[in-house]
């Protein structure tokens, strides 16, 4: 799992790279585009955009920004199915794995995708190029980082929790036949507990500063104290 984080941190970095220079992205597909007579149809697929760098693109700028965004896809196609092994997944996490499958296929139809608030890709394009031709394209990495995102937060929720004096992680629950012996033994001066999703809930009820008790309602009028 810390593989899997590692990973999509790097990606997310590059990613807010990319996203710096968006208005690049779209003067390459547009001189792309051109070259390639191919002004009327949006750009709506993966494949569309490594045609465009493999066979219309004459431009070093171009070339870099194309295959950037080639190789974000990529990666993350790669992450997906890393994500398959290291959890068995469930209904949450194979639904999020599948949506971003999908959606990295090379073929698949962008046209119709848009990322909403807080993505603000689609609003730095012109009403135009919006509708008609660029609102999918760069909306497919916000929305597949979003999916992973979750996928984490998700998978998160069915590790096994260690809650210690003043710091709180999180580790993969270890099967009891491959625990090694030195894994069994406890630090006698550390309090941790380990706990599966309800009783983490149980121990977090059971440990919140305690109410303030509300004195017994009395009729109104004057009292003795």
């Amino acid at each position: 799992m810390n593989e899997v984080v590692e990973t999509l941190r790097k990606i997310e970095e590059k990613y807010k790279l990319f996203q710096q220079q968006q208005f690049t992205f779209i003067r390459a597909l547009e001189r792309t585009r051109e070259e390639a007579h191919d002004m009327m149809r949006p750009v709506s697929s993966i494949v569309q955009v490594q045609c465009y760098k493999d066979n219309h693109c004459y431009n070093a700028t171009d070339r870099r920004i194309l295959n950037m965004f080639v190789s974000l896809c990529n990666e993350l196609r790669c992450l997906s199915q890393k994500m398959e092994t290291v959890h068995a997944g469930d209904s949450v996490t194979n639904g999020l794995l599948e949506k971003c499958k999908l959606l990295l296929n090379d073929s698949n139809d962008l046209t119709a995708l848009r990322a909403t608030y807080p993505h603000g890709v689609v609003n730095h394009l012109s009403l135009e190029e919006a509708q008609h031709r660029y609102g999918g394209v760069v909306s497919l990495l916000p929305i597949v980082l979003d999916s992973m995102r979750d996928w984490v937060t998700h998978s998160n929720l069915k590790v096994l929790y260690i809650v210690s004096p003043g710091c709180a992680r999180c580790k993969e629950e270890t099967p009891t036949s491959q625990t090694a012996p030195e894994a069994l033994t406890s630090n006698s001066n550390e309090n941790t507990v380990k706990l599966q999703d309800k009783d983490f809930k149980k121990f977090l009820a059971a440990n919140q500063r305690p109410q303030k008790k509300k004195a017994p309602w009395r009729p109104p009028g004057k009292h003795p104290y």
